[in-house]
């Protein structure tokens, strides 16, 4: 993690809640009262299954959606009801990738196009002096000059996810999320897209807040875990603690249900069982209880509060 003389957390999330008005009598509650920091060069993976408000989170912190409820502080400022004319700003310090990288090109935009955008509209330079920022961006990730020529549709999946990680770092931002970044991506081609993001926060010390399903790759490549369900954070632990120490049932199941290069050859492989409760319809109590083997009778009274275990480790559950 890089040292800075800073010690303010670089983004805070405060008790930061969204819902979306399905019709007049329904209400989908994507994000409950989130609270979480991320310190200056840390870096942080969100995870859970599909439907546990992950994307939604990094689509706030963002700016493409607005909170319903909460505050999010981003370098000591407040963007949670940032204005339009404040967004290109904030949209300096903070870039995301997609999962799906082709959707950010268009198709009749050439590469170098792409890539020139930011150095013409943020920094103002002059066509040349951005080619020639775009050629070293291309470089950056491992591309030659004679990407800059071409059309999206002449590029691979993982050559288009490299092209758009050049463009998101190529003004050095504070932060960069990643929304499920790797996920469409071939293994091989997924490690050597997280070799290069972990090279460029060696040299650039950004923060990072990774989306992610995968629960090995947030282990190897973040410094925390963060696990959602239902829209509420259930665990918080460093992600070299995630396999002995974690707590939380649902968390537990998560990393039952995978197997890791960490994990004993014979390791039994246990699906998780059930389906999650609608986030239109919750359940009293805790919504993970119709899923939890450790359900009791107060499981059904009140939604377990995220408490402190030891320093870093937090977790949500009336067993712990």
């Amino acid at each position: 993690m890089t040292t800075v003389e800073d010690k303010s957390p670089l983004l805070r999330i405060e008790d930061v809640s969204k819902e979306f008005m399905i019709d007049k009598n329904s209400t989908l509650k994507a994000v409950s009262n989130v609270s979480l920091d991320i310190a200056r060069g840390e870096q942080v993976a969100v995870v859970g299954e599909s439907g546990c408000g992950k994307s939604t989170l990094a689509k706030l912190v963002a700016c493409m959606e607005q909170a319903t409820d909460g505050k999010i502080i981003f370098d000591n400022n407040d963007i949670t009801k940032i204005k339009r004319k404040d967004l290109k700003a904030y949209r300096r310090q903070v870039q995301m990738i997609f999962q799906d990288p082709s959707g950010v090109f268009s198709p009749r935009m050439r590469i170098g196009t792409f890539l020139m955008e930011p150095w013409i509209n943020f920094e103002r330079l002059s066509r040349e002096d951005a080619k020639q920022k775009a050629i070293e961006s291309l470089e950056r990730v491992s591309l030659s000059e004679e990407y800059f020529k071409k059309y999206p549709h002449q590029l691979s999946g993982g050559e288009l996810q490299r092209v758009a990680i050049a463009r998101a770092i190529s003004l050095k931002p504070k932060l960069l999320i990643c929304d499920e970044a790797t996920s469409a991506l071939d293994v091989s081609i997924q490690r050597s897209i997280l070799d290069l993001l972990s090279d460029i926060h060696k040299e650039t010390g950004f923060s990072n807040l990774l989306i992610s399903h995968d629960l090995a790759l947030a282990e190897d490549f973040c410094d925390r875990v963060v696990v959602m369900y239902l829209g509420r954070v259930v665990e918080i632990l460093e992600a070299n603690e995630l396999r002995k120490n974690a707590r939380h049932p649902y968390t537990k199941a998560l990393l039952d249900s995978v197997f890791s290069i960490h994990d004993a050859k014979d390791k039994k492989i246990n699906i998780l069982k059930g389906e999650p409760p609608s986030p239109i319809n919750l359940p009293e109590g805790c919504a993970f209880k119709e899923r939890c083997d450790c359900c009791g009778t107060y499981c059904s009274e009140c939604v377990p509060d995220l408490k402190d275990v030891d320093g870093i480790h937090k977790v949500a559950c009336m067993h712990v």
